[in-house]
């Protein structure tokens, strides 16, 4: 039997910090920690998610106690009002989310590619 690849490693690594993660925190994540300093209304435009979707996906990964972030409250991303604009925010990885960002980057690193060669035989 293999092992894990990159993808459902790093994806076991999301659900170990809140099993109720969701695919769109994910991909929310994921944009945010290659695109420091974008928007909700800019991430929404990259990552392919409706502006509403991209914002409660933030608004998940954001501190638990802040009013902007929506549970589960990872902690993952913080937000600041925009300079050039006070009606958005500016989204940037917390502490914790360089963190995740760095063991997903390792993870990406070590990879082991998917192959169609290997079988699973049961005992």
């Amino acid at each position: 039997m293999r092992t894990r690849n990159a993808v459902l490693t790093a994806l076991h690594l999301f659900k170990t910090l809140d099993a109720r993660i969701s695919v769109n925190e994910v991909i929310a994540f994921l944009y945010a920690a290659e695109n420091e300093g974008l928007t909700v209304q800019e991430m929404a435009y990259v990552s392919g998610l409706t502006q509403s979707t991209a914002s409660r996906s933030l608004r998940a990964l954001g501190p638990a106690g802040s009013d902007w972030a929506q549970p589960p409250a990872l902690g993952l991303l913080e937000a600041y009002l925009n300079p050039n604009d006070a009606r958005s925010h500016v989204i940037q990885l917390s502490a914790k989310g360089r963190e995740v960002r760095d063991r997903i980057d390792a993870i990406i690193r070590q990879s082991v590619t998917i192959s169609p060669d290997r079988t699973f035989r049961a005992a």
